[in-house]
C-alpha cells in the first residue's frame, strides 16, 4: 500500500526550521549529518503543526495524538531532550550523528543502543535537568 506523501504548509515548515535552528544553537547540538534524516523528521513535525497545532514528535506511535499533546511529553523538543539531551529521532545530535546518552538512566534504551555518548557541550541545553527523577517515574508508569 502506497503512503500519501506528507506535504506540510510553508508556514509550518518555516516554524520548524526556526525551531531546529534555535534549539541547535541553545542546546549545543547539530542536526543529523544525513540530510534525509533531518528532512524526514522536520517534515513530520511540520505536518503535525498543520494537523494538530503542535510539533508532536513524528518518530513515535500514539494511540491518540490529540490526547498525547495534553501530556506535552513528546512535543519537540521533547522531555527526553530537555531533561537528558537525548533525541531518539536523531534530529538533535553530535557532529558524528549520534544522540547524546551521557545523562540517560542506565536502563534507558538509548544507552543499550548507542552506548555512552558524551555531551560535547555540557554547558548548553537540558533546561529541565532537575526533572529527571519525575521523568523516570512517568517513564516507569507508562511501561506498566
Amino acid at each position: 500500500m502506497a503512503k500519501t506523501p506528507i506535504n506540510p504548509s510553508d508556514k509550518a515548515k518555516g516554524n520548524v526550521e526556526r525551531l531546529i535552528t534555535n534549539y541547535c544553537k541553545n542546546s549545543g547540538t547539530t542536526t543529523h549529518p544525513d540530510k534525509d534524516v533531518t528532512e524526514g523528521v522536520a517534515l513530520g513535525l511540520a505536518h503535525h503543526i498543520d494537523t494538530l497545532g503542535r510539533p508532536l514528535c513524528p518518530c513515535r506511535f500514539y494511540p491518540d495524538k490529540t490526547e498525547e499533546i495534553k501530556h506535552r511529553t513528546w512535543i519537540c523538543p521533547c522531555d527526553d531532550m530537555t531533561v537528558y539531551k537525548y533525541c531518539h529521532c536523531l534530529l538533535f545530535v553530535t557532529a558524528e550523528g549520534l544522540p547524546i546518552t551521557e545523562y540517560l538512566p542506565a536502563d534507558h534504551e538509548g544507552r543499550s543502543t548507542y552506548g555512552e555518548v558524551k555531551d560535547p557541550t555540557p554547558d548548553k541545553g537540558r533546561a529541565l535537568r532537575g526533572k529527571a527523577a519525575e521523568r523516570e517515574i512517568e517513564r516507569a508508569n507508562r511501561k506498566s
